[in-house]
């Protein structure tokens, strides 16, 4: 039906960049169920995420390396009705695995206009760095955590404005609105071309690594407070130990390009994210199995 050059601008191995979120918005989940878990999941990181990244790469019309493709093929039509069938399909599943929980399927609605507000030129949020940063970061972020905390209990959107509920969503924005400006640092020539005046670009390539190491500092103190706070000491100790490969990496890459601008690069970029992920993934992944007492029950411990 598609072109292989269609499919790719899903950017499917992208998503693999947002699953901690996910997996910390379960974490905090009281209750469970298998069609919950395993709905969600597929609705966001198989559906959801991958139409905004062929709708954004449809309007971008990128020819330089973008978020998840080294060389990104042309795009013709074709993407954009990959991306309107994608989105379709995420709605309809939305609608049919939780029926009756309106609040959900509204919130992924409100993700996909935002998501597409961010590409298309009758608004186009990205040429706009300091806000597109703030609402990137939000709707990825916090605005996930609090869909499937939604989703997974069947609760109104009231329950999103207690303390529990609302912390965890804006520590995940946290991060994004640490490590976002990073994911532009090798674009700005491409993003220059297009009239997008990034957060990056203003910054510079070295005020986006300060930008991100004051942020990032910011956010791991506010998780230490969180995990002290609602949870047990431990996790805090277990998610520094986590971010350290993050943090070494981050310093070196800093060195780098300190010695050398051309190292601000796609494939540095990729290598940031990539950890980032799998650190942050696992160590959520961690959590959730330990504070939902899964591993007691099927006699880990």
């Amino acid at each position: 039906m598609f072109k292989k050059a269609t499919w790719l601008h899903l950017r499917l191995p992208f998503s693999y960049f947002l699953l901690p979120i996910y997996l910390f918005a379960i974490s905090i989940s009281p209750n469970l169920s298998e069609t919950g878990l395993l709905g969600l999941f597929l609705i966001l990181h198989f559906f959801i995420y991958p139409a905004s990244n062929a709708f954004n790469s449809f309007y971008d019309k990128d020819e330089g390396s973008i978020g998840g493709l080294k060389n990104p093929p042309k795009v013709d039509k074709n993407v954009l009705y990959m991306a309107q069938m994608f989105d379709t399909i995420g709605m309809l599943l939305t609608l049919w695995l939780f029926p009756r929980n309106w609040t959900l399927a509204l919130m992924v609605l409100a993700y996909i206009l935002v998501s597409r507000a961010y590409s298309h030129p009758a608004i186009r949020l990205k040429k706009y760095g300091i806000i597109s940063w703030m609402i990137a970061g939000f709707f990825q972020g916090a605005w996930v955590v609090w869909l499937v905390y939604i989703g997974l209990n069947g609760f109104a959107f009231t329950s999103v404005f207690k303390l529990h509920v609302l912390i965890p969503g804006l520590l995940a924005s946290a991060i994004l609105w640490g490590s976002y400006p990073m994911t532009q640092i090798y674009q700005h020539e491409e993003d220059g071309k297009r009239g997008d005046i990034t957060l990056s670009m203003k910054l510079g390539v070295l005020g986006t690594f300060h930008f991100t190491a004051i942020c990032f500092s910011i956010a791991m103190l506010a998780y230490l407070w969180y995990f002290n706070a609602y949870w047990q000491i431990k996790y805090a100790y277990h998610f520094l130990l986590s971010m350290t490969p993050v943090l070494l990496f981050f310093g070196w890459w800093y060195w780098q390009v300190r010695k050398h601008a051309g190292k601000a690069n796609f494939s540095n970029t990729m290598r940031l994210n990539l950890i980032s992920a799998t650190c942050l993934g696992g160590f959520f992944l961690y959590f959730f199995l330990n504070s939902s007492q899964i591993l007691n029950v099927v006699g880990v411990y």
